[in-house]
């Protein structure tokens, strides 16, 4: 087995108005790419990881934009399928104080979405790979990507490769019926499974005890139940609970929580005034597969992944732009943001 990682979903162009214009004032829109596993393929690769991006994407020319964009971070794109017709879109309105951001998918079609079985051959794809990250948007994709998924995971699972998931339910995408069914098979391959106070619920109606996540208290009980209940069902070595409070959509804080089946590691608490949330939560799972890959501690895996998180936040778009020196340095405590001469 060797130390190379795979990512697979889909990768889509990003559209969003300038600063913090609405969709309704927009009269130019900046062009960029991101999606979930993507996103993790280019902290990996930040980070010095091999990694391999698998997705299927059109041969034409915004197909081929995209797999540029990867390659220009050093992810290998040598597995991509080439075929189809659409790139997924999102546009993605930024919000401020009280106005929430906006996230408005055009991805139906898209190439990804319509892709089949025998497209992927896994035990080729997996030949050198140490660790295999997916998310539930991929499946809740729909057409053959359940079976897709269920596909990887297996062949992952029978070469001793290390599978991380992140629920990341998505309620545009499929119902929670749909997600329960679908992820219920799923996770008993998941070694590592990542979520959040929301998606727990959603996907599987596990819920943390005496939290309110709109009232922003948070309690550290509730979330060890919740992963002690992931963990029994599923057989998850370890599962990850991000942890966001929302004072406004400028201002939250931040930490996270890794549970080995025996304890229950606590980040620190970073309060953030945030540049672009999206792409914290892909960011979290990249800094957490980095260091776990590399045989970190718990509670230093669980740091290096929130402060890796944190200034993610910082970043404009998709993609978390941050070396390992510069993570480690805010995970050791340097959080002044005081220029670094």
């Amino acid at each position: 087995m060797g130390n190379k990682a795979v990512t697979f979903g889909e990768i889509m162009l990003r559209l969003n108005p300038e600063g913090y214009l609405r969709f309704l004032q927009a009269n130019t829109y900046e062009a960029t790419f991101g999606g979930g596993e993507a996103n993790v393929a280019v902290s990996l690769a930040n980070y010095g990881v091999g990694v391999s991006f698998v997705t299927k994407l059109p041969k034409h020319e915004i197909g081929q934009a995209a797999v540029n964009e990867l390659r220009r971070y050093g992810v290998d794109t040598s597995d991509i399928v080439r075929g189809g017709d659409r790139v997924g879109i999102y546009f993605a309105e930024k919000g401020a104080s009280q106005r929430p951001s906006k996230v408005i998918y055009d991805r139906a079609y898209s190439a990804i979405s319509l892709a089949k079985r025998d497209e992927f051959d896994w035990d080729k794809i997996f030949d050198g790979a140490k660790w295999f990250h997916f998310t539930g948007i991929t499946p809740a994709l729909g057409g053959e990507l359940p079976e897709i998924c269920l596909d990887a995971v297996k062949a992952a699972h029978a070469k001793g490769v290390t599978v991380s998931c992140d629920l990341n339910y998505r309620k545009k995408l499929w119902t929670r019926a749909e997600a329960r069914e679908c992820m219920s098979k799923i996770v008993p391959y998941v070694d590592v499974c990542i979520s959040n106070e929301e998606d727990a619920k959603d996907v599987f109606g596990i819920e943390a005890e005496n939290t309110d996540i709109d009232s922003g208290k948070l309690n550290h009980e509730g979330y060890i139940s919740v992963a002690r209940q992931l963990h029994e069902r599923f057989g998850c070595s370890h599962v990850a609970i991000t942890l966001r409070s929302s004072i406004s959509a400028n201002d939250n804080d931040w930490a996270g929580m890794l549970y080995t089946g025996d304890n229950a590691y606590f980040s620190k608490q970073y309060h953030m005034h945030i540049v672009d949330r999206v792409g914290g939560g892909d960011s979290f799972g990249g800094g957490l597969i980095y260091s776990l890959m590399n045989g970190y501690e718990p509670q230093k895996a669980i740091d290096f992944a929130v402060a890796a998180s944190c200034l993610k936040h910082s970043i404009e778009h998709d993609f978390n732009l941050c070396s390992v020196a510069e993570v480690e340095s805010l995970a050791g405590g340097n959080a002044s943001g005081r220029v670094q001469r």
